[in-house]
């Protein structure tokens, strides 16, 4: 988290303040903006794989006070206009298509407003997945399945409890129920109430259309902005299945724990 403030140099309000970012996720709150503010996302990875990564960020719902650009070579491309971005929309760019230029918008008073959002380095197939409109609806392969049992952020075996659609949003939350936990990346699914029994929501888009229904899925995903998204998710004995397959002919990409 980095938290930048602008009255550290109210004085000056054309001043550039430059900061350097070397996580790969994280959040900056820009307070009481003045000048402008350049973002330098600079991960421990070599250089050469940087043309391999996305940047994606999230403004804070209640974000105020500047625009943010893309910047390269001294050339702006508007980004998020202070005030119009929707809420939960995520916004991303190849790191390779160059760095955010976060510029204040003249306040009469800078003490009500800061900018902040969220942001996200991953790999350029990782966020076509989770950005591209098509992707979530289409079943997946055999192969496809297996492989996201080794790579998925969770892997569990659950039921659909209930679906609630926000058409605002245009996406779908899965109320999971969890039978088996293999896999997961951050404490999404988790204990709840005196039974005891392991529940969790997973996010998808609202055109593919999923409705609560009996029987076990294997619901496979990743982690985005701190929110479980569907990936591939086949009928439990589907997977049984093609397990097995792999598994007699020496194929399957890696073990899974025992059902």
């Amino acid at each position: 988290l980095s938290s930048p403030s602008g009255l550290t140099h109210e004085s000056h309000k054309k001043d550039v303040e430059q900061v350097y970012l070397r996580c790969s996720e994280g959040s900056i709150e820009w307070m009481y903006p003045t000048g402008a503010l350049i973002v330098n996302l600079r991960p421990n990875t070599s250089p050469a794989s940087y043309k391999h990564l996305t940047v994606c960020i999230k403004p804070f719902k209640d974000s105020s006070g500047a625009n943010i650009y893309l910047e390269k070579t001294g050339e702006l491309k508007l980004l998020v206009q202070d005030g119009g971005h929707s809420p939960n929309k995520v916004y991303c760019f190849g790191y390779d298509q160059g760095g955010l230029f976060i510029e204040a918008t003249p306040q009469q008073d800078i003490s009500r407003k800061i900018t902040g959002f969220q942001y996200e380095l991953m790999s350029k197939g990782i966020a076509s997945d989770l950005h591209t409109v098509s992707a979530p609806c289409r079943p997946c392969s055999d192969t496809e399945v297996l492989l996201a049992v080794c790579t998925s952020d969770f892997v569990i075996r659950g039921s659909i409890r209930d679906v609630t659609n926000e058409a605002e949003e245009q996406e779908s939350i899965i109320h999971v129920g969890v039978n088996k936990l293999y896999r997961q990346k951050s404490k999404v699914f988790q204990l709840t109430g005196e039974s005891g029994n392991w529940r969790g929501q997973i996010k998808t888009l609202l055109e593919c259309g999923v409705k609560p229904g009996d029987g076990d899925f294997l619901f496979t995903g990743r982690m985005h902005f701190g929110e479980a998204r569907l990936g591939c998710a086949p009928r439990f004995k589907d997977f049984q299945r093609m397990y097995k397959e792999a598994k007699d002919k020496g194929l399957n990409p890696c073990e899974i724990g025992p059902d």
